[in-house]
């Protein structure tokens, strides 16, 4: 399993106007295949951070969301929505184990 984990941030007076396409994002990439989970989340005590966990099943996978139609719209409209401080992060898990 592979999982990306980092942020994004937004200029607070953009998050409402970044809301519609930060959901249809999430709703494309959620349809794909191999996505296990795909999500979007604004920091309570950080307004404008906004922090993405993404859990896919193999690097195919992930190799063709990369490659993706609306992928290629979300970067796209990362200069109007001023998008800053891009950090995302791979990492190859195993199994989940229960806590």
């Amino acid at each position: 399993m592979l999982l990306i984990i980092g942020t994004i941030r937004l200029p607070e007076g953009r998050l409402d106007s970044a809301r519609p396409i930060m959901a249809s994002m999430i709703e494309a990439t959620r349809a794909e295949a191999g996505c296990l989970d795909y999500s979007y989340a604004e920091d309570i005590l950080d307004p404008g951070l906004i922090h993405i966990a993404e859990r896919w099943t193999d690097r195919a996978a992930l190799d063709a969301h990369l490659l993706s139609a609306h992928m290629a719209k979300w970067r796209a409209s990362g200069p109007s929505l001023g998008i800053a401080d891009r950090n995302l992060s791979l990492y190859e898990a195993g199994e989940p184990q229960p806590l």
